[in-house]
């Protein structure tokens, strides 16, 4: 469940369109959903992402 300090909605996020995505900086792969993908494990935009 998502909240932004609103009403609560729910995000089925099996529904949501993912990248496969890998830091170019830590090597880090991993799963990106947007259009401004941030590594997760150090927080690097450098992230090269394939549909």
């Amino acid at each position: 469940m998502c909240s932004t300090g609103g009403p609560t909605i729910d995000v089925d996020l099996g529904k949501l369109k993912t990248k496969k995505c890998k830091c170019l900086d830590c090597g880090n792969t991993f799963k990106g959903v947007g259009k401004k993908i941030v590594c997760p494990s150090c927080q690097s935009e450098n992230v090269k992402c394939s549909e």
